[in-house]
Parts: structure tokens; C-alpha cells; sequence
């Protein structure tokens, strides 16, 4: 071989050494950066996965919450209707309409009998009304009229 094809040789191997030294960093840099962005979209479903399954939970627990108030606003309907009716036996109580609850029905069987009504609290004639008009009213029609009916039969018990 000749000097001269020599160093056409050397000359080739120099330039492919420089170029793969040139070329080398550079693709090792591209292949450390697909791996940093392979490494980024794993990190990244991670995360989505992670997120997706707090909502989820965050999601079950909000459906449990919603769930527990319907249940407690059912409730406080309960209670509210339950303080009204009270609150109206109250009323009544205090207008002397719940007189028969306080008595009983015992009581106020006996109390009948006494006086002899035996359709007392029903459809009851006054005296005071039905002399007045020639007609009689029915005492038990007007809250009023079962109050004054109440305050006789007091009176009369009072008195034996």
C-alpha cells in the first residue's frame, strides 16, 4: 500500500473518530431526554390515577353526606310536626278543650253517669241556649260552648 493511501485511511478513521465524538453527546442527549419524558408521562398517569380515585372517594363520601342530611332534614320534619302537635294540645289545653285527655275515659264515663248525660261531649243541648231561642245549639260545635259546658261540669263537682 502506498503512503499516500495511508493517510486517506488515517484521515477517514480521524474524521469518523471526530464525527462520532461530535455525534455521540448529542445522541446520548436525545436519549436521556426520551427517557426523562417517558419517565414525566408515567409520573403523569400516576398522578391522574391517584387524583381520579381521591375524587372517587371525595365523590362517595359527598354522595353519603347528601345522603345523612336528607335523612336529618327528614328528621327535623319529624320533630317539627311533632313540636306543632304538641304545641296544639298545649292550645287546646289551655282553651280547657283537652279536658277529656286530662280525665280519661274512665273519669269521664263516671262523671256521665253522675249527671246523668249520658251523650255528654257529643251533641249536647245547653240549658242557657235552648231556653233563650226555643231551639237548641250543639255545645260541642263551638269551642266556646265546650268551654262553658267544662266550667258547669267544674262547678257541679266542686259543689258535691
Amino acid at each position: 500500500m502506498s503512503t499516500a493511501a495511508i493517510i486517506v485511511i488515517v484521515v477517514v478513521v480521524l474524521a469518523l473518530l471526530v464525527l462520532l465524538a461530535v455525534v455521540m453527546p448529542r445522541m446520548r442527549a436525545r436519549r436521556a431526554e426520551a427517557q426523562r419524558e417517558r419517565e414525566l408521562e408515567r409520573r403523569r398517569d400516576q398522578e391522574v390515577q391517584r387524583h381520579r380515585g381521591e375524587a372517587e372517594v371525595r365523590g362517595l363520601r359527598a354522595e353519603e353526606a347528601e345522603q345523612r342530611a336528607q335523612i336529618a332534614a327528614k328528621e327535623a320534619e319529624v320533630e317539627r310536626a311533632q313540636a306543632e302537635a304538641h304545641e296544639a294540645r298545649a292550645s287546646l289545653h289551655e282553651r280547657g278543650l283537652g279536658d277529656d285527655e286530662l280525665l280519661g275515659e274512665r273519669d269521664t264515663a263516671r262523671t256521665d253517669e253522675s249527671t246523668g248525660d249520658r251523650d255528654a261531649g257529643r251533641l249536647d243541648r245547653t240549658d242557657d241556649e235552648s231556653g233563650a231561642e226555643g231551639r237548641g245549639s250543639i255545645a260541642s260545635s263551638t269551642p266556646a260552648g265546650e268551654y262553658e259546658r267544662g266550667r258547669r261540669d267544674e262547678a257541679r263537682d266542686e259543689t258535691r
